[in-house]
């Protein structure tokens, strides 16, 4: 029996000063809904979306396990622009498993990307990092991603406990099912310390500061007598200063 440990919600009015002194923040549903400024039902009608992933054709370890979407924007105080689609590239430093490449997936579908939820989601999140770091633009890399157990495992993070090179990383949770694993850890880059727990509830968020903490999840596998298979779904959002990472 493995333990399971609930996320440690912050309280809104914390959720700065935990960002700034701890390097990272959880929010319950609701309060991402007050963040966001966006309903539950509008949250909830972007879930489908993520029946539709073509398979990431890039994994090196030979998994099927993983099916994502990706796109750009950059967000300003002004509003919220989509970059025209390009690659996803990490350093080698930063993804020892995946990095030094040039990688091209699908890109997020125009009807989510264009849809007053998901614009105004970018938006606020963007706002309320400046308030942590303030900058004139903020270049953001949106993943939709789907882990599956088809094959009896399915890995989150298959480089391992990682920074993505960026400022900020949003990582909301939109839906388990029929799995168990998929533990979030959150350690500190140039320390000891760490937090252990899993998210469970449907658009619950993970804010952390990319330069002050390393982050990992746990592999997934599906539930007893579930030999069909589950999957985990989530929204990776990161936040970066300067420009869009890039080779060279």
């Amino acid at each position: 029996m493995v333990a399971t440990f609930p996320a440690p919600y912050t309280p809104p009015e914390a959720l700065l000063a935990d960002l700034r002194t701890r390097g990272y923040a959880v929010l319950p549903p609701r309060d991402v809904h007050a963040l966001c400024g966006i309903t539950a039902e509008a949250l909830g009608s972007l879930a489908a979306s993520w029946n539709d992933l073509p398979p990431d054709e890039y994994l090196r370890d030979g998994g099927r396990y993983r099916s994502r979407r990706h796109a750009c924007f950059t967000v300003t105080a002004d509003g919220v622009t989509r970059a025209p689609h390009r690659a996803h590239y990490q350093p080698v430093d930063y993804n020892a498993l995946h990095g030094g490449i040039q990688r091209w997936f699908a890109p997020v579908d125009d009807a989510v990307a264009t849809g007053e939820g998901w614009r105004a989601m970018l938006a606020s999140l963007g706002a309320c990092l400046r308030e942590v770091r303030p900058v004139d633009a903020w270049y953001v890399e949106a993943h939709q991603f789907r882990i599956d157990t088809r094959d009896g495992i399915g890995r989150p993070t298959p480089e391992g406990a990682h920074r993505d090179g960026v400022d900020f990383v949003a990582v909301f949770l939109v839906d388990r099912h029929a799995i168990r694993g998929g533990e979030t850890r959150v350690f500190q880059a140039d320390g000891p310390d760490g937090q252990r727990f899993t998210l469970t509830e449907p658009w619950s968020l993970l804010l952390l500061d990319d330069t002050r903490v390393i982050h990992e999840s746990t592999p997934i596998q599906p539930l007893a007598g579930r030999e069909d298979g589950g999957h985990r779904d989530t929204l990776v959002l990161t936040f970066r200063a300067g420009g869009f990472q890039a080779e060279g």
